[in-house]
């Protein structure tokens, strides 16, 4: 699939939702169609985080790492939902590792070529914050519950 068809699938994820065409077309420049197989790693805890990912099927382990341990799954992101915020948040390095559980489609975005968009359109960075913030809380939240459940 070339980049300039991938406008009218972006649309179709619930993250992108009434996102104005201008910022549509600034993402779609930043956008890759990718596959991923079962066990594959998506990103690595550690590693330098310049990509986010919209999964459209299948799902996504996020782990946490344990020294001499089987990692722990504190979610799974699904289809339709994002992965990834590090990004955006310098030093740009990975807080967890994130595997797929079985064969993944998504959408990756580069993040070098988003930041420096929106360095150059800052109202583009503002509505890439505002939605993440979103996505931030929710997840941090969902965090402290499951672990506030391992110790009750």
């Amino acid at each position: 699939m070339q980049k300039k068809g991938l406008k009218t699938i972006l649309v179709q994820h619930h993250f992108l939702k009434d996102l104005p065409e201008p910022y549509l077309d600034l993402l779609e420049g930043c956008a890759a169609n990718v596959r991923f197989a079962a066990g594959d790693y998506i990103i690595k805890e550690g590693c330098e985080a310049n990509h986010f990912f919209l999964i459209r099927q299948g799902q996504v382990n996020v782990e946490l790492p344990l020294a001499h341990r089987k990692p722990i799954t504190v979610q799974t992101v699904s289809e339709n939902e994002v992965l990834g915020w590090s990004w955006m948040i310098p030093p740009y390095r990975w807080h967890f590792s994130a595997r797929a559980q079985g064969p993944v489609l998504a959408f990756s975005f580069d993040g070098r070529c988003l930041r420096t968009k929106y360095e150059k359109n800052h109202d583009l960075g503002f509505e890439l914050y505002k939605r993440f913030s979103v996505i931030m809380s929710k997840r941090v939240e969902d965090t402290i519950l499951q672990l506030a459940g391992l110790y009750s």
